[in-house]
């Protein structure tokens, strides 16, 4: 035997707790090797006790700082960077959340962060590659369904946090349901109901996703009732979609370029989310080309730098609107007229 295992080996005196534990029961074990267990067991419970108190501190303090830190994607000019960058700042968001899931920041910012990701490159790119991989862009959407509806389901969480059971009676009784939000709640509120409907708008076949419909219409209502001018006029942007519907469908033209024209004054024309939204939408429904063209050209026309909190999606939001333009004329019936035939 080697000394190094000599040294460490159970000692073979008479009467060691090794022994005692070796040729007696459980329940006969003496005092003394009683009072030389119980500390260990003590100890051993008083670090498992330290070791998971320990995991939630951790798991606060970075779900404090990511969920309360600077906005370093949203400010960001290099939109494929973001893009590398997202699922790995997503997934450990899910994993702390592991080990603290009611924290209400990291909550609210992986339902955000995953529309975000959801909306600006799954969904965008699946519409980019459609008219060369049309089985390629359908799973993509897929995913991109998936995403919005994980995103739901973490702001359902969060809004759960101070209204329990909120979840199934937005299902039931929506109306009755938004009233029980409060301003604490706005933010995951609205993020809460853009990843739901941005689900719903990708899943039209689908009866369960449909019948979701009046639950967002209510929480949208919720939020302009509580602070319109929330995040420069996001809750009637995201009107504008909820009304691009026939009017057969409860959709209403007309009410959706109040809620532009709003959405526009409120953010003081710093966004192009506005103008491309309405464009591929309201235009597109309604089949006003000139409009369209307009519109578009505005979002462009906007400065990524005017509003620092804005450039990243400003700059995704040119890059659509730039694509949009190139569609143009798979988008509508009718020529453009306005173009020198050769420049058609």
């Amino acid at each position: 035997m080697s000394p190094l295992h000599d040294r460490y080996r159970l000692p073979k005196e008479e009467g060691s707790l090794a022994r005692t534990i070796r040729h007696r029961p459980p329940d006969t074990l003496d005092a003394r090797a009683g009072r030389r267990g119980a500390p260990l067991a003590l100890a051993l419970v008083a670090l498992a006790a330290l070791t998971t108190s320990c995991a939630h501190f951790v798991a606060n303090s970075v779900g404090n700082s990511i969920a309360n830190g600077p906005d370093v994607y949203g400010t960001d000019d290099d939109p494929e960077l973001v893009r590398d960058a997202l699922p790995f700042g997503l997934k450990t968001m899910e994993s702390l959340l592991q080990t603290v899931p009611k924290h209400r920041g990291l909550l609210l910012t992986a339902c955000k962060g995953f529309t975000e990701y959801a909306a600006a490159f799954v969904q965008m790119d699946a519409d980019r590659i459609e008219p060369t991989d049309y089985p390629r862009a359908t799973e993509m959407r897929q995913r991109a369904l998936k995403l919005y509806l994980r995103a739901r389901d973490y702001g359902l969480r969060g809004l759960a946090l101070d209204n329990k059971g909120i979840a199934d009676q937005l299902k039931l009784d929506p109306q009755t349901a938004v009233k029980r939000i409060g301003a604490r709640d706005l933010a995951m509120l609205y993020w809460t109901a853009a990843a739901w409907g941005s689900a719903i708008s990708l899943g039209k076949d689908r009866a369960d996703l449909l019948a979701d419909l009046p639950a967002v219409h209510s929480l949208m209502e919720r939020g302009l009732a509580l602070n319109e001018s929330y995040d420069g006029g996001a809750f009637h942007e995201a009107m504008i979609i909820l009304l691009a519907l026939p009017p057969a469908m409860g959709g209403s033209p007309d009410s959706a370029r109040t809620h532009f024209e709003r959405a526009v004054s409120l953010s003081k024309g710093t966004r192009a989310s506005p103008y491309v939204t309405m464009a591929q939408s309201v235009s597109v429904l309604t089949q006003n080309r000139s409009e369209f063209d307009r519109l578009l050209h505005q979002a462009l026309a906007v400065d990524p730098e005017a509003e620092r909190s804005q450039r990243l999606a400003n700059l995704v939001l040119q890059q659509r609107a730039r694509f949009l333009l190139g569609r143009e004329d798979e988008l509508f019936l009718e020529p453009d007229t306005t173009k020198p035939e050769g420049k058609r």
